[in-house]
């Protein structure tokens, strides 16, 4: 049991794997300042999808929030739609299953070059049949769907600097 569990160990540390986090930080670099777009339909919207953008900012990229003017990378992100759309019926034909879309438009501003990424978050959630969604479902769904969206926004950025190597 030890010889395969050493096996594994020593075979695992020469394959040169490297998370997701090392490869996007080589994109956007050591300190990262953000900004998003307030929508004038949801304002509200907009509040909770930068707090979202913040948090994986720090947790994903591992890298430093800093303001616009000292940053290496800038991204600017304009949210592009929220929806809900009901998934399941219960046998009354009431819903009691939604899914949240977040769509974003990310722009990503580094030593005067700037790209921009599309990207979509998706989150599902269940509610009491015959009722409406609560403002804080309102609210949980849409801070999660746009984390998917970062989520998948930061594994372009990876993929990027996977190839760049």
């Amino acid at each position: 049991m030890k010889y395969w569990i050493l096996s594994a160990l020593i075979l695992l540390s020469g394959c040169g794997y490297q998370p997701a986090s090392h490869y996007a930080k080589n994109i956007v670099g050591e300190s990262v300042s953000t900004e998003v777009v307030v929508s004038m339909e949801d304002p509200q919207n907009t509040v909770i999808i930068k707090d979202a953008v913040d948090t994986a900012v720090i947790t994903k990229f591992r890298t430093a929030l800093v303001p616009k003017n000292t940053a290496k990378t800038h991204l600017k992100i304009s949210i592009g739609s929220v929806s809900f759309t009901p998934l399941r019926y219960d046998t009354d034909g009431y819903v009691i299953t939604y899914r949240t879309t977040v769509t974003m438009s990310i722009i990503r501003t580094s030593e005067e070059k700037s790209q921009t990424y599309a990207t979509k978050g998706m989150y599902d959630f269940e509610i009491e049949p015959n009722a409406i969604i609560s403002d804080q479902a309102r609210f949980e769904a849409i801070r999660q769907g746009a984390q998917k969206g970062i989520d998948a926004f930061v594994a372009q950025i990876a993929a990027q600097g996977a190839n760049s190597k």
